[in-house]
């Protein structure tokens, strides 16, 4: 086996897990966590509005 068949095997490897990358980023089925995880940053904002309501201050 000399370098270029290993550079060859490696390039394959890393374009497959690229390509599972995308897939899985992609899928239907990780829309809602995504989604929930993009919206993060706002629920601390909706926290901090409450505890200011209720005079809590933590």
């Amino acid at each position: 086996m000399d370098i270029g068949t290993f550079h060859s095997i490696w390039t394959v490897v890393i374009f497959v897990s690229f390509i599972g990358i995308v897939v899985w980023a992609y899928s239907k089925r990780q829309k809602k966590s995504f989604d929930e995880a993009a919206n993060l940053i706002f629920a601390d904002e909706e926290q901090d509005k409450s505890n200011h309501k209720t005079g809590d201050n933590r």
